[in-house]
């Protein structure tokens, strides 16, 4: 995958993308990226990216010139049609599915905006995806474009030291993910489940199912209105119900 962004702050992107996990992905190749500060394309003499919106209003808006020119330097290879993002709170909320959905292109370019807004044309001319991280408003898009980076890179394979781990996140199968434990089996008086212990898979298999389905119940049951439930599954969330009714 190749990734393109455009922003007036690079540096912003360095600690992100020189670290941890997805420094390793960009070291292994399994991704390249390219930061470009599109105040570079301006045409006047002060370098300015922003004017003020027609019509009047409070907030400056960032021109439509020096982002399509910008997009116009980006090498595309041929019969590849990149996404292009634009960092928007107008846009879709991120989601799990958004990031698979993503990480099966070859070519993703995000825009990073700032200011009051974009010049509408660079909405409907350029952008193929307006996406938002959340129903909140930051100072510009270059937070939101780490986000979406790191949720999307971490799903390209090899990326992860288990290819599984992906697969079994919170979101993808639809359900929250179950507790974990690790080394030592009791500490402070607290234990690891005896099933956790047992060398018993099958066993271990349905209390992660169960232990998953029931941390959803609690803490996000709208991710259950679109999740098919088996009869086996029903049975426990009426349980859970009786209980908490009690």
């Amino acid at each position: 995958m190749r990734v393109d962004i455009l922003s007036l702050f690079p540096e912003m992107f360095e600690g992100v993308l020189g670290s941890s996990i997805l420094k390793k992905a960009a070291d292994k190749h399994l991704f390249s990226y390219n930061i470009i500060n599109f105040r570079e394309f301006t045409k006047d003499k002060h370098n300015k990216v922003d004017d003020y919106p027609y019509g009047g209003g409070a907030g400056m808006v960032l021109k439509p010139q020096p982002i399509f020119d910008a997009i116009d330097s980006i090498e595309i290879k041929e019969n590849v049609k990149p996404r292009i993002i634009l960092l928007c709170p107008q846009g879709e909320t991120l989601t799990q599915k958004k990031s698979e959905e993503l990480a099966k292109e070859e070519h993703l370019i995000f825009i990073c905006g700032h200011y009051e807004g974009y010049d509408e044309r660079i909405r409907t001319e350029l952008v193929t995806d307006e996406i938002s991280i959340g129903d909140y408003v930051l100072t510009g898009g270059e937070l939101g474009a780490m986000v979406i980076m790191d949720s999307v890179i971490r799903l390209l394979p090899g990326v992860l030291g288990n290819d599984h781990s992906a697969t079994e996140d919170s979101f993808s199968t639809g359900l929250l993910e179950h507790p974990h434990y690790t080394r030592p089996a009791e500490y402070r008086g607290m234990k690891v489940p005896d099933v956790l212990v047992s060398g018993n898979h099958q066993h271990i298999e349905q209390w992660r199912r169960k232990e998953s389905l029931k941390r959803t119940f609690l803490r996000r049951p709208d991710l259950l209105e679109n999740y098919e439930l088996s009869e086996e599954e029903k049975k426990w969330i009426e349980h859970w119900k009786d209980e908490s009714s009690s």
